[in-house]
């Protein structure tokens, strides 16, 4: 087995029966005509499929279009993207010398790409259980700081909003703790508002979105959102 391939199964918590399934999956179409992208079709589809099961599930009050709007948040490329990121994934990929020199591991649409072929390779590999069970891994906890609240807005952006309109400071930031392995790190981020006595915490994957998770308790803590329309 490659150990670098050895190494990106530990930070995904699946190890493949079919390398070659892993391979093709991180395989992108400047590299070889046999490439990832049915995979990412594969992928594409059982992600939201598994997303829109627990987002039924988890919101048993919330309206279709309420989990529309929530699983479109969870399976964006941006999302996915950083989610790649935290598994250092842009280090295995196999790209042409084109993509490599413009820095195509980088490339927020590529990692997204190649994290739904994983998806997709992992299904074809042992089947939806494993896909789900992975799945949820990578996303549960970003799917359990989610309220169903109607607005096409970020959390910040709505926070800094509401504060403007009644001449408040802006809310301050910060990270106040980071945990885990390089590769799969936690950021532990407070909010502070005039407007409230206490601080607000969020915490994720990324430091921008433990910030969007302390600004959504923020706007609860204030009672501009209560997680119903």
């Amino acid at each position: 087995m490659n150990p670098s391939l050895d190494r990106l199964e530990r930070r995904l918590g699946y190890t493949f029966h079919d390398q070659g399934l892993m391979t093709l999956a991180l395989t992108h179409r400047s590299f070889a005509s046999k490439n990832n992208e049915r995979l990412e079709f594969l992928g594409d589809a059982i992600l939201n499929f598994i997303i829109g099961e627990a987002l039924y599930q988890h919101f048993p009050q919330a309206r279709e279009g309420q989990l529309s709007r929530l699983r479109a948040r969870l399976v964006k490329g941006e999302t996915l993207a950083v989610l790649a990121r935290t598994f250092e994934l842009g280090d295995y990929l196999r790209l042409g010398s084109g993509e490599l020199k413009s820095g195509g591991f980088r490339r927020e649409s590529i990692l997204a790409d190649a994290m739904e072929a994983l998806i997709g390779a992992i299904y074809l590999d042992t089947g939806m259980t494993a896909a789900r069970d992975r799945i949820m891994a990578w996303l549960g906890p970003q799917l359990r700081e989610l309220t169903p609240v109607d607005t096409n807005k970020d959390p910040k952006t709505r926070l800094q909003e509401f504060l403007q309109a009644r001449a408040c400071d802006l809310p301050r930031y910060e990270v106040v703790a980071i945990e885990g392995e390089p590769h799969c790190r936690v950021f532990f981020v407070e909010c502070e508002v005039s407007m409230l006595s206490e601080k607000t915490s969020g915490q994720g994957p990324s430091r921008r979105i433990a910030e969007q998770i302390a600004a959504t308790a923020a706007l609860i803590a204030l009672g501009v959102e209560n997680g119903h329309e």
